[in-house]
């Protein structure tokens, strides 16, 4: 593992951030990862990463938040529903993920213990180099958040900030994309 993200390399996956989780979300955590959501997924489209949009059964957990699908207009992504909490145990997400022939995966969304710890691992155990922005995935209490962060850390995720993993992904400044981006980050 090289542990630096490249955009040649690289896809994104938002991970379940639904209508009727987010109420019972920590607040200051969800404030966050709203605010760093729109920055990754702004970043994805104008470098022309893959996107992918995970619903965890949509019947009942409701649809992706407004918020979310505003910052995905304009961008070409993939919506796949699914009911097994790692994304990495549905045949879809894994044939569309494959289809791409990009080894780095990065993960944000909802909840951190949960669907993006359990997808994080199960990307890392099927050969994928995986990065979790630890400050765009949030839980319901910061105990799940912290100990799901210090697993994934353990199981051989790269976990960093999405500054971080924006500055990998652009590599240098003084390009048309980067100045498109680097307002977002102010």
């Amino acid at each position: 593992m090289n542990s630096v993200l490249k955009k040649e390399d690289a896809v994104l996956v938002v991970v379940d951030v639904q209508e009727r989780l987010v109420p019972s979300i920590d607040k200051e955590l969800y404030a966050r990862s709203l605010r760093n959501y729109k920055i990754t997924i702004e970043t994805a489209g104008v470098l022309g990463l893959p996107i992918f949009l995970t619903e965890q059964y949509p019947k009942g957990l409701g649809p992706t938040v407004p918020d979310v699908l505003r910052a995905l207009e304009g961008k070409t992504y993939e919506r796949i529903e699914k009911i097994s909490f790692s994304c990495a145990r549905d045949e879809g997400f894994l044939a569309a993920i494959a289809k791409t022939a990009r080894r780095q995966v990065i993960l944000i969304g909802m909840e951190t213990h949960a669907c993006v710890y359990l997808t994080s691992v199960d990307l890392v155990n099927a050969g994928y180099e995986v990065f979790v922005l630890d400050d765009a995935v949030s839980s319901r209490f910061l105990h799940n958040y912290t100990s799901a962060i210090a697993g994934m850390r353990d199981a051989g995720v790269v976990v960093v900030s999405t500054e971080t993993a924006v500055f990998q992904l652009m590599n240098v400044a003084g390009t048309p994309e980067f100045k498109k981006i680097s307002s977002l980050l102010r």
